[in-house]
Parts: C-alpha cells; sequence; structure tokens
C-alpha cells in the first residue's frame, strides 16, 4: 500500500473521512508509442517527439534551459525559495481566511486560478476530505492589487476532492477520489450552483484537462491499475453528455475504445476494455500548444500524449533521469512561457520546475511531514504562483518573484 493511502485511511478513520490557460513544455521524450489510427477528431500519423525547450519569441532572451537558482534559507512562512522570491500564508485549515470570515477547508488539494472580470482573480482549491469534514470546494477571491477581498464555499457534500480542471469558459472541474467519484462542475466567479456531471464517468477520479481545439476532455484515474480516459462532449462546451473512452494499447500502439457502461454499474470503469493501456496511479494532468501532460505517481513519470499525431511519450523519468530530483510527481501545471511545475506528494515537499533538461526545485516547504504539496497554479498574470501543504496543518501559499514569463 502506499504512502498517501495509508494516510489517507488513517485519517479517514480518525475523523470516522490557472483560468483555463495551462501551458507546458517538457524535456525530450524517452519513449513512445503511437496508435493505428487518428481520434476522431484529428488526422492520422505517426506524429513525432514532443520538441523540448520551446520558448515563445517574446522569451526568447532567457536561457533555454534556464532555473531559478538555489533554495535558500527559509523564511518566515516556512518556505525555502530562490533569491528574489518572497512569499504569503494566504489560508490555514481551520482558521479564518485574512480579511474575511470564512474558515478555510482541510486537505486543501488541487487548485486553479480564474481572471476577474474587475482585473483580479480568483483561486479555487479542492478539500481532499471525506463529507464529513466539509469536501468540496472553497475559493479566495484577489484585487487587481493581490488584497484578499473574499472567501466561500462554491462545492458541498462530496468526498475526497482531489484534483481537478480548469475550463476554457471559466469553470472549475472538482474530482471525486473514490471508487465511486464523478466530476462536479463548479463556478468560481459566480454564485451559481455546482452541478455534476455524471457522463464523464464514474471512477476514482484524478483530473481532468480540456482540448478546446479538439472539443475533448482527459482525465487520470488514481489507481494502480487506472487509465487515461476522453470525453467529447455531444454538444460541446455542455458536459452533461457525450461519449467516454479509455485509451488502449495493442502491440505498442495506442488507440481510443468507447467505455461501455460509464456508470460503472455493470462493473468498475477501468476492467471494461481489456485492452486498456494501464498507467500506475495517473495524477495532474494540462495541455499546452496542442499536447496533453500528465503524471503517474506509481512509476515517477511525467508523460505527454499528442491528438493530432497520436503519439504517447515519457519526458521525464526519476528511473533514468541524471537529475532525479523530482518524486512522488503530482499536481502539474505550467507558466506561460512553457515551463512546467509538478508539485511532489512527500518527495522533498518541493515544487519542481522541468523545461528542456533543467529538474529543479522553485520552492520547498520545510519541517513538515507526512504531507505532500497540492494545487501549484499562476495568477492570470503569471507573477504569483498558489501552492499548498495538504496537512499538518494545511497552509495554503503564494509566491512572488521573477518568474521568467513576467
Amino acid at each position: 500500500m502506499e504512502r498517501r493511502e495509508l494516510l489517507k485511511i488513517v485519517a479517514s478513520l480518525g475523523a470516522v473521512g490557472v483560468a483555463g490557460r495551462f501551458v507546458v513544455a517538457c524535456s525530450a521524450p524517452t519513449t513512445s508509442t503511437s496508435q493505428t489510427s487518428a481520434p476522431p477528431t484529428s488526422a492520422p500519423g505517426t506524429g513525432s517527439a514532443v520538441t523540448p525547450g520551446t520558448r515563445p519569441s517574446s522569451t526568447s532572451s532567457i536561457p533555454a534551459q534556464a532555473g531559478y537558482g538555489a533554495l535558500g534559507a527559509v523564511d518566515a512562512n516556512g518556505l525555502r525559495l530562490p533569491a528574489g522570491f518572497t512569499s504569503r500564508i494566504v489560508a490555514t485549515s481551520g482558521k479564518a481566511v485574512t480579511g474575511t470570515d470564512y474558515v478555510w477547508h482541510d486537505n486543501p488539494d488541487g487548485g486553479a486560478c480564474f481572471a476577474a472580470p474587475d482585473g483580479g482573480w480568483v483561486y479555487a482549491s479542492n478539500s481532499e476530505s471525506g463529507p464529513a469534514q466539509g469536501g468540496g470546494v472553497s475559493m479566495v477571491r484577489f484585487a487587481k492589487d493581490g488584497t484578499i477581498l473574499e472567501a466561500r464555499r462554491i462545492l458541498a457534500d462530496t468526498a475526497r476532492n482531489c484534483a481537478g480542471g480548469a475550463t476554457p469558459w471559466g469553470t472549475w472541474l472538482s474530482c471525486e477520489e473514490i471508487a465511486e467519484g464523478r466530476v462536479h462542475e463548479c463556478y468560481p466567479l459566480e454564485t451559481r450552483a455546482s452541478a455534476v456531471r455524471p457522463a464523464l464517468g464514474v471512477f476514482n477520479h484524478e483530473a481532468v484537462a480540456v482540448d478546446a481545439a479538439n472539443k475533448a476532455l482527459y482525465l487520470t484515474e488514481d489507481q494502480p491499475d487506472g487509465g487515461l480516459y476522453r470525453f467529447r462532449p455531444a454538444a460541446y462546451p455542455d458536459l452533461t453528455a457525450g461519449t467516454l473512452e479509455v485509451m488502449t494499447e495493442e502491440g505498442g500502439a495506442v488507440g481510443w475504445a468507447p467505455v461501455p457502461d460509464p456508470t460503472a454499474k455493470s462493473g468498475d470503469t477501468r476492467k471494461q476494455v481489456p485492452t486498456m493501456k494501464v498507467f500506475t496511479g495517473g495524477e495532474g494532468i494540462c495541455l499546452h500548444d496542442g499536447t496533453i501532460f500528465f503524471t503517474t505517481k506509481g512509476d515517477n513519470k511525467v508523460w505527454s500524449y499528442v491528438p493530432a499525431t497520436n503519439v504517447l511519450s515519457v519526458v521525464y523519468d526519476a528511473a533514468t533521469s541524471p537529475t532525479p530530483v523530482l518524486s512522488g510527481v503530482d499536481n502539474i501545471t505550467a507558466s506561460s512561457n512553457g515551463e512546467l511545475f509538478v508539485a511532489e506528494d512527500g518527495g522533498d515537499m518541493q515544487v519542481v520546475q522541468l523545461f528542456g533538461t533543467t529538474v529543479a526545485p522553485v520552492a520547498q516547504v520545510d519541517g513538515v511531514t507526512g504531507s505532500e504539496i497540492t494545487g501549484p497554479a499562476f495568477s492570470p498574470d503569471g507573477t504569483r504562483l498558489y501552492f499548498s501543504s495538504q496537512r499538518g496543518p494545511g497552509v495554503t501559499y503564494e509566491v512572488t518573484g521573477p518568474w521568467h514569463h513576467t
């Protein structure tokens, strides 16, 4: 049994429980397979590996393999950061968020930022707790100068909301990490009630990424023998109906097959298609420039999948990397210039940058054990990175500094 699962079981016994703009580029792939036929939304072809170290021309003055330098001494908030970066604590579990009377949820997990019409933004954060402990999703609203204006709940009465994903239309898809888990669509910028989206399947959900160009959603499953799913809405972006598929593999070629019973009433979703490609503990997922990036914690890998060419690749493998400083790969996000940031579940309690050949920490929580880093997301202007330490207690941080894309 993995440490994370053991911690969750112990916790449950004790309790009796970025705005749709994810931009990513990674190091060169080490393995790849291509499916025999293209997905319905793209042209066929064998494709090519993801190009490493790609930057837009506006940032061409930045060295291709730029890192942020060594981590410094522990600051007043318990973080180690590179030179030039500062931090503040946004919220602490069990305490009122600064400037509000809203008590922050336990076990903060996946999160994302959403641009507000007034120039500010909202950070949405899952609670990976059972219903008795709160569960659901909370949000913090910031003014354009970073002042905290409001905090409130936007989803309640759900269980173990782990990760999820932001949509291009400004909603947050919150995923339940339980066997009968579903996806809930939340509205961080509105007072509109959340809505469950059962068409996205019933399984141990982890995270979601929206491929707007192909009108499809990709979903990870946190199981040792989990799958990678694709949902194609019947009337995009309406998520109330559509086709759920799972990635397959035969003879080294990957493809897609419909899931016969997405409701899982006839059996576990991941066991319905015999040729399903197995991933060991699917975690975070995001999209950049037509490429899906996702992590699998069971084998400490970061993957890429290109829908247009049907190429599946490994872009980071702790077992073979010459700089295997990243372990316990979990939530994933990136800055607008193509730097991937991965949160560690355990490991050294770090947020780690992957870009070209660079594998280096950009933040570390010091002196906390039995926890994990969760919910990394940049503010819409890219100046602030948010993330949490989930337990002991749960703390949500903001890190400001000379991010390369600002």
